[in-house]
């Protein structure tokens, strides 16, 4: 066997880790040389229009704070869960299915992958039917109960200060 000693090879080449660092700094040098030609190109007059909110083409009214729906949430989330379940599906299919790899285990490599996958799918379709059991994906709007909270600011203040905001936009 021909080993030479680190000290006698080239002191020139750079190790794997070296072209990662090399490949990272160009990267970033790509990048803020992008940014700053971007920059230096591209036309710069702020008027009241350009710097409103958009909103669809339409003019936004009212106060930008509002709270949102906790399905639009949920929904999210279980699009979220289902989208990396298929991000953990395609690479068991194309490895997990390879004809070399179930012959050399005799078969019980196949049955293995089978049986995990199929554990993996009944767990996530067990938590799509627990939170379409308990109505998160049902999109009908509650009923609104009206609040029995009486606070110290009488009610035509808040309403004094809405109307503010809706002659203002």
């Amino acid at each position: 066997m021909n080993v030479t000693p680190i000290a006698l090879q080239s002191k020139n080449m750079i190790t794997d880790f070296g072209i990662v660092l090399l490949f990272i700094l160009a990267s970033m040098l790509m990048l803020v040389l992008v940014f700053g030609i971007s920059r230096m190109l591209r036309p710069n007059k702020p008027n009241e229009e350009k710097l409103t909110t958009y909103e669809s083409g339409e003019d936004p009214i009212g106060n930008a704070n509002i709270q949102f729906n906790v399905r639009f949430y949920i929904v999210a989330l279980i699009f979220v869960l289902f989208d990396v379940e298929l991000v953990f599906l395609f690479p068991w299919a194309t490895v997990f299915g390879q004809k070399q790899l179930i012959e050399q285990s005799n078969g019980w490599w196949g049955w293995f992958s089978l049986v995990e996958m199929l554990i993996f799918i009944v767990v996530l379709a067990i938590g799509l039917a627990y939170a379409w059991g308990k109505g998160y994906l049902d999109w009908v709007r509650p009923d609104q109960k009206p609040s029995n909270f009486k606070g110290k600011v009488p009610m035509d203040l808040y309403e004094q200060v809405n109307e503010k905001f809706a002659a203002k936009s």
